[in-house]
């Protein structure tokens, strides 16, 4: 007869916080090895993984959708499945979703969920190179053959995040990690997708020569001094008789226009100065101002900014890159609200699949052409019209695809195009949305 071992809370403690498993199994654990923890831990993975191979082959059509932001400048979209609503909506499998999403984040070299994933060519590739090293040229062809194929299973794992070692227990590797959940929660699980986004990869960075550009601004600023035939003093009396009298605007109406453009307080004072106290014509004030301003700022490279995110009910998210130019307004609340609110916009509107209309690929613009031209209501038409009037509904088509032709969630007479506009004016610097990406829980592709 086996006298049992006496297992302390601590040691069960220990066991549980390293493996995840339920304090019963860990206890039982420790009795079967004599109060071994690394023994332990074998018994529990041996055990859990057992369960979890029986699993694996369930249904997963339920899950989360989950983001990890690290300091707006790294982001990462994901989801992972299970089978019950019930499980995905329970604390374990949320931690279980952060944790991955912030392992992605902290992995830059992974890019696939599985080795599995990995792209036929790209094995072919690595297996074409590493055969052709000199370092194995003098080598048998089997033991050649041997070598080369360890060498690209590490490399393949480097890429699948189910290889990594957990970033909370680098002793588990993430695949190990997901089972034992499955064997503590009774449900199979999967992960199914992910996208990462790095700010400004791929954007050249510009070296700001800022002498040159105050001297620039200053030079712009300096009002014409009045021709030499025309004395100041009349120049004076002149702008006097024509300036209409001021009005008087009160601070509520300024604070009102403030609310409702997101202008400066003096712009918003001079707009209402200037129509006569009239909201609405100040709204065109400034909104005309702004457009101008900002088409003047919108050939300055973009590539600061922030990546932000937008989960709706775990089902819906989104994750979208919009750049600036400098790290100071990437990091200001007008700009971070623009982001949020950008993001929010992408999950409202489920058929936007492309910043811009120019995003839109041509052989989608040919097709819908084609498709148009072909339409019985258009057959009697003269060419010339049947052609006016399919640029006509391409162009609508084109926009309900695009996000910048969105009428505003939070202002619907006002486009979101306009919106970014007027945030460029307001801030002084040129503004993009680079892109975003939308998942929904349990689709294919977005």
């Amino acid at each position: 007869m086996i006298i049992a071992a006496t297992i302390s809370p601590a040691l069960v403690k220990q066991l549980r916080e390293e493996t995840g498993a339920g304090m019963m199994d860990c206890k039982k654990a420790l009795s079967e090895t004599g109060g071994d923890i690394i023994k332990a831990i074998e018994f529990l993975r041996t055990k859990g993984l057992a369960s979890a191979e029986k699993k694996a082959s369930r249904t997963t059509a339920e899950g989360r959708i989950g983001s990890y932001i690290h300091d707006s400048r790294i982001g990462i979209l994901i989801e992972v499945n299970c089978e019950t609503d019930f499980v995905s909506r329970g604390e374990i499998f949320k931690e279980l979703v952060d944790d991955l999403a912030m392992q992605v984040a902290a992995c830059p070299q992974v890019q696939v969920v599985s080795t599995e994933d990995v792209a036929e060519e790209i094995v072919s590739k690595e297996k074409e190179i590493e055969m052709q090293k000199e370092d194995l040229l003098s080598k048998p062809e089997q033991i050649r053959a041997k070598i080369v194929e360890g060498r690209i299973k590490k490399r393949l794992d480097e890429l699948a995040l189910l290889e990594q070692p957990y970033i909370k227990n680098d002793k588990v590797l993430v695949k190990d990690w997901i089972k034992q959940t499955i064997s503590t929660i009774g449900e199979n699980m999967k992960v199914k997708r992910f996208v990462r986004y790095n700010l400004g990869e791929g954007l050249e960075k510009k070296s700001q020569d800022f002498a040159a550009e105050v001297a620039a601004q200053t030079a712009a600023k300096s009002a014409p001094a009045p021709p030499k035939d025309q004395p100041a003093a009349a120049t004076e009396e002149k702008e006097a008789v024509q300036k209409p009298p001021a009005t008087t605007v009160s601070a509520a109406l300024v604070k009102q226009l403030r609310e409702e453009t997101g202008a400066g307080m003096m712009d918003c004072k001079k707009a209402l100065a200037e129509t006569g106290g009239d909201l609405e014509k100040a709204q065109d004030y400034l909104r005309k101002k702004g457009l101008s301003s900002a088409d003047k700022k919108s050939s300055r490279l973009a590539a600061e900014g922030r990546i932000g995110s937008y989960i709706h009910d775990s089902r819906i998210g989104v994750l979208i890159e919009v750049n600036c130019e400098t790290d100071f307004v990437g990091r200001g609340d007008i700009f971070k609200e623009l982001v949020d609110d950008l993001a929010m916009q992408v999950v409202a509107c489920p058929q936007v699949q492309f910043v811009s209309t120019e995003d839109v690929p041509k052989s989608i613009v040919e097709k819908e052409k084609e498709l148009e031209m072909q339409r019985e209501d258009l057959q009697s038409k003269p060419e010339n019209i049947r052609e006016k009037i399919v640029e006509g509904r391409i162009s609508k088509r084109l926009g309900e695809l695009a996000l910048l032709e969105q009428p505003f969630i939070k202002d619907d007479k006002l486009l979101v195009k306009d919106l970014v506009k007027q945030t460029v004016a307001s801030l002084g610097e040129n503004i993009k949305v680079r892109r975003f990406v939308r998942f929904t829980l349990g689709d294919e592709t977005d």
